[in-house]
């Protein structure tokens, strides 16, 4: 890479334009991506300089804010040809990003079929598979045979996003099956395509969620899925490289949500600095409050921890345990929902596997604990003569703990999803907080039991 990025800065200060549009033009389009996030400040010639169907292909793959610095430096020209040759899903998707205004002055570029299409995908909700289609598909009828397939393809594949799937409608555009490529180009010319159907089709819907088509994708290992209307219609396709886009924005999502922070819509470093205070600052005043709530904990058993202030002593080994086991739950259970090995009808199954879990992890921070103040107690009087007391209130506390701390953050993502809410909100810093304050009152209930204060 470095080499690379050496020798296209050679190139633009000797300006020799022909060897660089030569040199950007031999290299694989993730390269010159690279190229951009290394020198962007020349992205814009990059693009130019590039043949329009290579252009068009880095422009596709890059991230939006590039996209968006990128749109405001190129001609109008420029920027009429690769809107024009965008595919309609990507097109769709840069559309949505952009600010209204952007988005009118933009789609007067496009032809006037285009234009309607562009408005029809863009009319769908913004988190729909409607987003996401292309209407670039191959058709065919159920009464045509392998031949008139074939002679269809070639005419029409080229503007196809792919053609590794035909789609079988009927007269009124009906979805009836689909039909992989190999399956009619290894069968007789003569089949018919009512030979090759299975009647085991698996479609979309328009208006399904794009997180439950990834789900879709990843159970039935596809590289395209038919969407129909609610009526049956094919109204276009979804290929996997836009669902593996979608993937990976829905997983950071949830991994900065998991972080204790909103989602950021745009790169970290491509982030200002105010924007990302704001998006963090929310999430902190919110767990701030609920750990002043400790602080009122410890004030409500004062008088406990007068009597024996060698219990203050536990207090960060206590709720940080919870807090650790609760987190754990939590980020399990969020990942699992998401790749759908868990829903929250599963809700009672996962509640006693973590009763038990829970139990067992609790007894063996229990154990290390008491093992701990016996061994200290060998060598020390810090403990006092109560010491196994003290041994005792701590083992039993943690398993309390991390008992309830390993079932908070197993039942809050289902409980936040059965509401209808994003389980990833019920980030680790949120379970930590909760467990931190429950924790506290469970420590000094059993101090109070077990030592008489």
């Amino acid at each position: 890479m470095e080499e690379m990025v050496e020798q296209v800065e050679l190139l633009l200060q000797q300006n020799n334009e022909q060897q660089l549009t030569d040199y950007l033009n031999n290299l694989n389009i993730s390269e010159v991506e690279e190229l951009i996030g290394e020198l962007p400040e020349h992205a814009h010639r990059f693009v130019q300089l590039l043949s329009l169907n290579r252009a068009v292909n880095v422009f596709r793959i890059l991230d939006f804010p590039v996209q968006e610095r990128l749109l405001k430096k190129l001609p109008g020209t420029k920027t009429a040809e690769l809107i024009n040759e965008l595919p309609p899903d990507d097109r769709t998707a840069l559309f949505g990003e952009l600010h209204a205004d952007t988005v009118k002055a933009l789609i007067l570029h496009l032809p006037p079929d285009d234009r309607k299409e562009a408005l029809v995908l863009l009319g769908y909700e913004e988190d729909s598979v409607g987003r996401l289609m292309t209407p670039d598909y191959i058709a065919v009828k159920k009464n045509w045979d392998v031949v008139q397939v074939l002679s269809h393809i070639r005419r029409y594949g080229k503007n196809s996003e792919t053609i590794d799937v035909i789609y079988v409608i009927n007269d009124n555009g009906v979805l009836l099956d689909d039909i992989r490529i190999r399956e009619i180009l290894l069968v007789d010319p003569a089949t018919k395509v009512s030979d090759l159907v299975d009647d085991r089709l698996i479609a979309l819907n328009v208006n399904d969620p794009q997180e439950e088509a990834i789900n879709i994708f990843r159970m039935n290992n596809r590289v395209a899925l038919p969407v129909t209307d609610d009526n049956n219609i094919l109204l276009g396709i979804v290929t996997v490289d836009d669902i593996l886009w979608i993937a990976n924005e829905e997983y950071t999502e949830d991994i900065q949500k998991i972080g204790g922070t909103e989602a950021l819509d745009e790169p970290y470093l491509d982030m200002p600095l105010l924007k990302l205070v704001k998006k963090r600052v929310g999430w902190l005043i919110i767990l701030f409050l609920g750990e002043m709530l400790t602080a009122t904990a410890m004030g409500y058993f004062e008088g406990q921890i007068a009597k024996a202030v060698v219990l203050a002593l536990f207090v960060p080994l206590i709720i940080s345990s919870g807090g650790n086991s609760g987190s754990q739950a939590s980020t399990l259970i969020i990942q699992a929902m998401a790749l759908g090995e868990v829903t929250v009808a599963d809700w009672w199954r996962v509640m006693r596997r973590e009763i038990v879990s829970g139990l067992l992890l609790g007894i063996t921070l229990g154990l290390i604990g008491f093992i701990r103040i016996f061994v200290w107690t060998l060598f020390s009087n810090i403990y006092g003569p109560h010491w196994m007391a003290v041994g005792f209130t701590v083992a039993f506390a943690l398993v309390g703990i991390v008992l309830w701390g390993s079932l908070a953050g197993s039942m809050l993502p289902l409980l936040l999803k059965k509401l209808g809410l994003d389980p990833a909100t019920s980030s680790a810093p949120f379970v930590a907080t909760l467990v931190d304050v429950t924790g506290l009152i469970i420590y000094f209930t059993i101090a109070v039991s077990i030592m008489n204060i």
